[in-house]
């Protein structure tokens, strides 16, 4: 079994580079109203679960460009 210390480790290891993804899409794309403000603060109190949920749920509200043509 893994010990408390390669357990912290392994969640450091998965939630780093999430939070990482999370908070550069955000940065580049633009959401209606605070919600961008409001995912940034989600994702950086709640470094693991906001990065999930954001890739989950926040990708859906941002703002969609028209296709350049």
């Amino acid at each position: 079994m893994f010990s408390l210390m390669e357990l912290f480790i392994i969640l450091v290891l998965i939630s780093l580079p999430l939070f990482l993804i999370a908070l550069i899409d955000i940065l580049k794309h633009d959401f209606p109203g605070n919600d961008k403000l409001v995912w940034i603060l989600v994702v950086i109190f709640f470094p693991l679960v906001g990065s999930i949920l954001y890739l989950i749920i926040g990708k859906k509200a941002r703002i969609k460009k028209p296709a350049a043509g």
